[in-house]
């Protein structure tokens, strides 16, 4: 693997890990505390706070992924290179299952504690809401196809230079806020094999679903973007440009 490579990798692990142990943290640790418990606009903010601080850390290096349907659907539009797509998987995934062991090792310090879900992405009795699996595969199939829409339209040619980690950041909040009740919101294939992981069980026979439904839904907007932007708009996406810092 050659240097940028190696650079842009550790930059979408110390990404997903970040979002993973904060948002799955959020939810775990936080959510239901007694009496100051965040809920889920707690968790839908969490979620969206560690893709934006991500973002403007490491988005200049290796354009901000996190997350393997993310990876998958630029690299349909033409906006990721073939030879960094599985660098870019392998390390978001290792980011997400170190994450969530490292926040087992949080919540397993309190006497008692449980995991129970551990925050993992379910459809049935699974669910949060007890929604079947036609409504989960829908649900994660539609949020990840906008998410990646406004992820490529704010990181295209004419819009704000260096601004986009914010509309993308709001956007996974408001994702969180429509699908926690759903599927506990997966968009991130990464994001749910790291809890499903330490919650086992039915958790990860469920899982095939958190991988298939985010990368078709991300895929089907790289696709869709092909078409609606002009060919020469169709470069990597970065989410926040090199030459902001320049000209700034």
């Amino acid at each position: 693997m050659d240097h940028d490579t190696m650079r842009r990798a550790t930059a979408e692990f110390f990404g997903t890990f970040w979002l993973t142990f904060g948002g799955c943290g959020a939810a775990v640790l936080s959510a239901a505390f007694p009496e100051l418990g965040i809920g889920f606009l707690g968790v839908a903010f969490a979620f969206g706070l560690t893709v934006l601080t991500m973002a403007y850390a490491v988005g200049h290096i290796s354009g901000g992924h996190f997350n393997p349907a993310v990876t998958l659907g630029l690299w349909s539009s033409h906006r990721c290179a073939t030879r960094h797509v599985l660098p870019y998987i392998v390390a978001q995934v290792f980011g997400a299952v170190l994450a969530a062991g490292a926040l087992y090792g949080i919540a397993s310090g309190k006497v008692g504690w449980i995991p129970n879900g551990f925050a993992s992405n379910g459809y049935g009795d699974l669910s949060p809401g007890k929604y079947g699996l036609a409504a989960c595969l829908v649900t994660e199939f539609l949020t990840t196809f906008f998410f990646l829409f406004i992820i490529i339209g704010t990181t295209s040619k004419g819009a704000a230079v260096g601004f986009a980690g914010i509309p993308i950041g709001f956007a996974l909040v408001l994702i969180h806020l429509i699908s926690i009740p759903v599927t506990n919101t997966s968009v991130n294939p990464a994001r749910s094999t790291g809890p499903a992981l330490i919650a086992g069980g039915e958790y990860m026979a469920q899982l095939w679903l958190f991988w298939l439904a985010p990368i078709a839904g991300a895929m089907g907007a790289g696709a869709l973007a092909r078409w609606l932007y002009e060919p020469a708009d169709i470069v990597e996406t970065t989410v926040v440009e090199k030459q902001a810092a320049v000209s700034g």
